[in-house]
């Protein structure tokens, strides 16, 4: 327990680097912190969950500070896997991740 809550300790500081609110929970079905990040107008920036360990694990999503999704994507172990969606106004850009590394690029105007 008291490795758990070290472990918490210091994931709050690591995560309050440049934010200003956070709300954090631990999810103890699939212990996971799960944290929400919120834009100095108290709108959504960020949501995702991290291991126990800090690192970055499962969906994470980003949004501008009208509430507007930017980016979707996923995150094992703290590494990049999958395809992740990066939107503008204009396009959306959809890129696949290996190895932590891009793979592909794709790019699209939004209709």
């Amino acid at each position: 327990m008291k490795k758990c809550i070290l472990v918490f300790a210091f994931l709050i500081t690591v995560v309050s680097f440049g934010q200003q609110k956070r709300d954090l929970k631990l999810n103890k079905d699939t212990n996971l912190i799960e944290v929400v990040y919120y834009h100095d107008n108290d709108v959504v920036s960020q949501t995702g969950t991290y291991t126990t360990d800090g690192k970055l694990q499962g969906e994470w999503l980003s949004f501008d500070t009208a509430g507007k999704k930017t980016v979707s994507g996923n995150y094992d172990n703290g590494k990049k896997v999958g395809k992740w969606f990066y939107y503008t106004n204009e396009t959306i850009k959809e890129v696949d991740y290996s190895n932590n590394a891009i793979a592909s690029l794709k790019e699209s105007e939004i209709q």
